[in-house]
């Protein structure tokens, strides 16, 4: 049987522009001779083989992670000249592939999966996540739409409503899986700026008015870049002071607004933060929604990082007010235990989200748009993949028991760490402690010695792949900083940690 693409071709290739119309037979024998399909690609059979071998490799580097250097110990450029210039013009097994992945990758990996990462904060993940992983890349679902993938649009909207709960969040919010943080929060400031203008920039463009966005000091950096990116220049972002604890002052945000609005300025929206990024202090989240709901300003909440602390019931201090809040954010793939990418972005009026959002061409209709949640109207990107699945298996894997239990040891193992500095003669604290994020710094030298001292310190630990941690700036000074939120974090680690901090810290010398 002839199918249609066979019969173009067939129709096309009957007549040779220099010898006329053709017979049957030549043109079958161009298409045998030119078009055969060699199948060069994976055959099932191979297939299932190497994924029986990946998965003892994914096995074995779930118990061996420990093993590697935590910090990859390779020089720039060494992966790149390891690499071909060209791309092979032949197919080349999977023995060779697999090969060269463990002898030219897996030396410039960093192991954010090792207990001993205590940079940045964790990018987790946990066996059940990684399996759903492996679900959705063989599903290879497209779940821009209800229509295009139902389980994926409806497992979705279950999952927000079990996060919603889980964190003891209020029942008019509403949410969206999005990639990041990032993304999230510029949905926010758009969101904000169209709902203010009754969606007149989103057709007209800018015009006269001059919006103003507020945050603290201490705000991560993705808020500079979203005020950029959603076209009200950085200029327009006001950055609010901070206490002793570097938590935003609620009263110098209400004199910065009314300021700006005396001078003309129109106060759009306020990010505030449930975990700053360098030291995880928590913004006054319901003094601030009083003065956003005077003013007439969109309250966003950016809790990336330390969301997942609102599982628990003792923590949840720290959302007080969040009633107040136009939206909200959080990351399970920081400290919830699904692999990255995975962001909760929840919002009390889906209303005005999805009218600055929703494009819809014939082509994108369906008869059932009135019946459904079309998430791709919900967020930036047309595509989307089924990041619920993942969040529906860590879930299940862990209970949220199991999930709660985590986070108060990771908690638990911040407060012990905070305790030690605090005794020790040659170190002090920087900053509180409320969660899991300890920044603090050796103090043994002269205090234009001690920048320097600290990074030495940082350095040669880092340098050794014993352990993996970073640095911020408070008041100007070189500040040490351990994130503890690995999934398989022991006490052990944390007492490791320290022991190594201490001995290199006296072999330092002023």
């Amino acid at each position: 049987m002839i199918s249609t693409i066979h019969f173009f071709f067939i129709v096309y290739l009957g007549f040779d522009r220099n010898y006329g119309l053709q017979p049957a037979t030549y043109v079958l024998t161009l298409l045998s001779d030119n078009m055969t399909d060699k199948r060069i690609e994976m055959d099932t059979q191979s297939f299932r083989k190497h994924a029986h071998e990946l998965v003892d490799w994914m096995a074995d580097y779930f118990e061996s992670v420990e093993d590697y250097p935590v910090m990859s110990q390779v020089k720039p450029g060494d992966i790149l000249k390891q690499i071909p210039t060209k791309a092979p013009n032949q197919p080349e097994s999977f023995d060779q592939m697999l090969k060269d992945f463990n002898e030219i990758i897996m030396p410039g990996i960093t192991h954010w999966e090792s207990p001993n990462f205590m940079a940045y904060f964790p990018a987790n993940k946990s066996k059940g996540s990684v399996l759903a992983e492996m679900l959705m890349s063989t599903l290879g679902a497209q779940c821009m739409q209800w229509l295009t993938s139902p389980a994926a649009a409806e497992l979705e909207e279950q999952m927000m409503n079990w996060l919603r709960e889980m964190l003891g969040l209020p029942e008019s919010f509403t949410g969206v899986i999005q990639d990041t943080a990032s993304t999230a929060t510029l949905c926010a400031l758009l969101t904000a700026r169209e709902k203010a203008t009754n969606y007149s920039i989103n057709e007209r463009g800018f015009d006269e008015r001059k919006f103003v966005i507020y945050s603290s000091e201490q705000i991560h950096s993705s808020i500079d870049k979203a005020v950029k990116i959603a076209g009200f220049g950085v200029e327009a972002l006001r950055k609010v002071d901070v206490d002793d604890g570097y938590a935003m002052i609620p009263e110098k945000l209400e004199e910065l607004i009314e300021a700006d609005k005396a001078a003309g300025y129109i106060p759009l929206c306020v990010v505030s933060a449930i975990g700053t990024t360098s030291t995880t202090a928590v913004d006054p989240i319901d003094e601030i929604g009083d003065i956003c709901q005077k003013h007439n300003v969109w309250h966003h909440v950016d809790a990336a990082y330390a969301g997942t602390a609102l599982v628990l019931p003792e923590m949840r201090w720290m959302s007080e007010g969040i009633e107040k809040a136009d939206s909200f954010v959080f990351n399970p793939h920081k400290w919830m235990f699904t692999n990255f990418d995975c962001t909760a972005y929840f919002v009390k009026d889906p209303v005005s989200l999805v009218n600055t959002f929703t494009i819809t061409p014939d082509y994108l209709k369906t008869s059932v748009d009135g019946e459904v949640k079309n998430y791709r109207d919900w967020g930036i990107p047309l595509g989307r993949r089924f990041r619920a699945l993942k969040l529906w298996f860590v879930i299940r894997e862990f209970g949220v028991e199991g999930i709660q239990e985590k986070i108060r040891k990771h908690i638990m193992l911040g407060k012990w760490l905070a305790k030690e500095i605090d005794a020790h003669s040659d170190f002090e604290l920087m900053a509180p402690v409320p969660m899991n994020t300890v920044c603090f710094r050796y103090t043994k030298g002269e205090e234009s010695q001690l920048d320097g001292l600290n990074e030495e310190i940082m350095n040669k630990i880092n340098n050794s792949g014993k352990l993996f941690f970073t640095q911020t700036k408070l008041k100007g000074k070189f500040v040490l900083r351990l994130a503890f939120g690995n999934t398989n974090l022991e006490a052990f680690h944390v007492e490791n940690a320290w022991q190594l901090i201490q001995e290199t810290a006296s072999e330092i010398k002023p």
